[in-house]
C-alpha cells in the first residue's frame, strides 16, 4: 500500500508498476484504509501458498573420533527416505576430514562452503547446482581441499532454516562439538545425536564434549545418546555408560565391520539384512515411530500360491 500527499495519475502508475496494489492520499479515512488492507489480506491468501510444516533437523556429532558417526548419518539418511516420500537432504559439515563423498563415490564442484556464502540469496536454482541426487537422498558435500572456518557459522542460521522450509528430514554430519562451529550446529539442530562406542576412552571423551556444550550453552535435553559397535564383553554395560555419562542411551548398535567395509567398498550404505543395517532400521523407528512398510501378500495371491504348490 503507497500512501503520499498528492494524487497524481503518473505517480499512482509509478507504483502500481512496482508493485504497489493500493494507493491512498489525505485525508486518510479508517473504513478506506480497511477495506483496502482487506483487498490486499484477499489477494494474498489467493497467490500465496500455505507455508509447509517445517523440516526436522538431526545433528550427529562423534563423541570421540572414529566412533562411525558419518556411517550411521549416512545410512540413517537413506533409511528415512525409504520410509517415507518426503525429500532429505545429506550435509557434510566436516571441513577438515569430511568423508562423505569418499563414502558414497560422489563429487561435486560445490560444497557447503558455497551454500554459506550464498545463504542471503539461496533460491531453489541455485540450491538445486550445489546438491547431488543420490538414490532419493540431495547430499550435500564437504570441500575437498581442507578450510578453515573463522566467520561461517554466521551464516547457518539463515542456510538451515532454508533447509528446514525444502526438506522433511535434515541429516547433518559434523566433526565434533568443539569450536563455535560445532556449537552453531548443536544449538541449531532439533535432535542431538551423539554417537560413541562402550570404551572407556571413548566414554570419557563424550563425557567431556557433552560438559564442554553446556558450559556454551547448549540444550542438552535434546542429545540422544547413540552406542556404536557395541560389545558388552569388550566394553562397559548399559548401566555404566548411563552411570558415567548422567543421562540414558538411546540406541544400541551392533558391531558389523564386515557388512560395513563391503557397503563401503561398493559406494553404498549397509544393507538391511546385515546386523548393521538391522540396526539402523531400529534407530529411524526409534526416532520416527514410523514401523517399515512391508509388501501384504493378499488372502487371494496366497491361496494360489498354496494351491500351486500342492499341484
Amino acid at each position: 500500500m503507497a500512501l503520499h500527499t498528492v494524487k497524481d495519475a503518473n505517480l499512482i502508475m509509478n507504483c502500481l508498476r512496482r508493485g504497489a496494489s493500493e494507493f491512498l492520499v489525505p485525508p486518510f479515512d479508517t473504513a478506506e484504509i480497511c477495506a483496502a488492507l482487506e483487498r490486499i489480506a484477499k489477494r494474498s491468501a489467493q497467490v500465496r501458498p500455505s507455508r509447509p510444516a517445517e523440516g526436522k533437523v538431526y545433528c550427529f556429532m562423534p563423541g570421540k573420533g572414529a566412533c562411525g558417526s558419518t556411517t550411521i548419518a549416512a545410512s540413517l539418511a537413506f533409511e528415512l527416505r525409504r520410509r517415507s516420500p518426503g525429500k532429505v537432504l545429506l550435509a557434510d559439515l566436516d571441513p577438515l576430514t569430511g568423508t562423505i563423498a569418499f563414502q558414497l563415490k560422489l563429487k561435486s564442484h560445490y560444497s557447503f562452503v558455497h551454500a554459506l556464502s550464498n545463504s542471503s540469496r539461496m533460491d531453489e536454482d541455485l540450491w538445486n547446482g550445489m546438491v547431488i541426487p543420490c538414490r532419493g537422498v540431495d547430499v550435500l558435500l564437504s570441500p575437498e581441499n581442507p578450510v578453515d572456518l573463522v566467520n561461517e557459522a554466521q551464516d547457518l542460521p539463515a542456510i538451515v532454516e532454508y533447509w528446514r522450509e525444502t526438506y522433511e528430514t535434515v541429516i547433518l554430519d559434523t566433526p565434533g562439538a568443539y569450536r563455535q562451529w560445532g556449537i552453531s550446529l548443536a544449538t541449531l539442530c532439533d535432535e542431538l545425536m551423539i554417537v560413541t562406542t562402550n570404551e572407556l576412552p571413548a566414554i570419557r571423551a563424550t563425557g567431556n564434549a557433552l560438559a564442554y556444550m553446556n558450559r556454551n550453552g547448549v540444550d542438552l535435553s535434546k542429545v540422544k545418546l547413540i552406542v556404536n559397535r557395541y560389545n558388552v564383553d569388550l566394553g562397559l554395560d548399559q548401566a555404566a555408560i548411563e552411570a558415567a555419562l548422567h543421562m540414558p542411551v538411546f540406541q544400541f548398535l551392533p558391531s558389523d565391520y564386515e557388512g560395513v567395509q563391503k557397503a563401503m567398498m561398493q559406494g553404498k550404505t549397509a544393507p538391511g539384512g546385515t546386523k548393521v543395517g538391522k540396526g539402523i532400521a531400529a534407530l529411524a523407528e526409534a526416532l520416527t515411530g514410523q514401523m517399515a512398510e512391508r509388501k501384504k501378500q493378499s488372502m487371494f495371491s496366497g491361496l494360489f500360491s498354496f494351491l500351486g504348490a500342492a499341484e
